[in-house]
């Protein structure tokens, strides 16, 4: 018998993966997986960014004037009073990712907040339209109202509750279309007198409120709370002009009261004969009350990199915000501090004579 026999000690043993290299597989795969699951949990944070930059005397994406006047007291102008915006990713109905939160972290022009720093916890996106529009309505209202006063014009007003926002005290002691009497001992004389007699309170004291209800007065107490640097009640406002002159304003889907400092403005140049800029490009923001008074606003970072970004030159900001804005102006951007219209309107014509860098800014 013949053949061949096999090598001592027989044939090799197989050879076994190492269990370092099962242990680097295993991580690797883990990783992958968080990575993958990053993509889409959602995180309770908003990313807020710069927004478009409109020019109130410019016109609308349909060809119509952004302001529109009756002709007979109409006098267009082609200058650049722009309102800033801020865009928002995140909130009811959106998902914020943590590559999301990373990106913003590398920008100068980003950053991120609590979600329920911007909206109110537990409102759902079609509320917060709902409210942002009426509070876009409002603002429009009251800058026509502080334009036309400033040239002179009597705009008589009333005063009532519009709509409760999620979670207000009012809910169940208001109604809309309840008309404000007082508050306290103060007479409601329009939206002006109300806001400011909510100032006199203290955050979390109770402020009693008489309203007048097909044709009945009621008192009710509700707690004062804080918003953006205001004293509230929690009660959006409806308040009713009789305007001597019919102004329409039609800013698209923006919603929110921070652009109406610079309604005001664009309103009183297109009244008025002239260019109110002289070809400067200002841009600005801040709410406007009825009595002109500018108030803070969010965002005021983004708002100044979008208006630098746009090719802005002057930038008309709150003196609520200076805080804000000092360290964080653009390079090639002059910030001019505001406390109220009269402010706003002198600081524009002093840069249209070219006197802008005497006025005061945030530093």
């Amino acid at each position: 018998m013949t053949g061949s026999l096999p090598a001592a000690g027989g044939p090799p043993a197989p050879r076994r993966r190492p269990r370092r290299g099962r242990a680097l597989t295993l991580a690797l795969a883990l990783l992958c997986a968080l990575l993958v699951a990053l993509a889409f949990i959602p995180l309770p944070y908003v990313v807020m960014g710069p927004g478009p930059v409109t020019n109130t005397l410019g016109a609308t994406r349909d060809g119509r004037p952004l302001i529109s006047v009756p002709k007979a007291e109409d006098h267009p102008a082609s200058g650049v009073l722009s309102f800033t915006t801020v865009s928002v990713r995140g909130g009811p109905g959106a998902t914020v990712t943590a590559y999301d939160l990373l990106a913003a972290s590398v920008s100068d022009a980003r950053s991120v907040v609590p979600e329920e720093q911007v909206f109110p916890r537990g409102a759902t996106n079609e509320e917060i339209k709902r409210e942002n529009a009426a509070e876009m309505t409002h603002s429009q209202e009251d800058a026509v109202v502080v334009a036309e006063r400033a040239l002179g014009m009597t705009v008589p007003e009333t005063v009532s509750v519009g709509v409760l926002p999620t979670g207000s005290a009012a809910i169940g002691r208001l109604e809309p279309g309840d008309r404000f009497v007082r508050i306290g001992s103060t007479s409601v004389t329009g939206s002006a007198a109300l806001r400011s007699a909510i100032q006199a309170y203290q955050v979390g004291q109770s402020a009693p409120v008489t309203v007048e209800r097909d044709g009945v007065r009621r008192e009710v107490s509700l707690p004062v709370g804080e918003q953006q640097g205001r004293k509230v009640i929690g009660v959006g406002l409806k308040v009713d002009y009789r305007f001597p002159v019919k102004v329409t304003i039609d800013a698209g889907d923006v919603g929110g009261p921070s652009a109406g400092m610079m309604f005001a403005l664009g309103v009183l140049d297109r009244l008025t004969p002239g260019e109110l800029t002289a070809g400067q490009r200002i841009a600005g923001t801040g709410t406007i009350s009825s009595d002109g008074r500018v108030g803070p606003i969010g965002g005021i970072q983004q708002k100044l990199a979008g208006a630098r970004a746009a090719g802005i030159q002057w930038f008309l900001a709150p003196a609520g915000n200076c805080s804000e804005v000092v360290g964080h102006v653009p390079a090639g951007l002059t910030v001019v501090r505001v406390e109220d219209f009269d402010d706003a309107l002198a600081d524009v014509r002093a840069i249209a004579a070219g006197k802008g860098s005497a006025l005061q800014g945030c530093g």
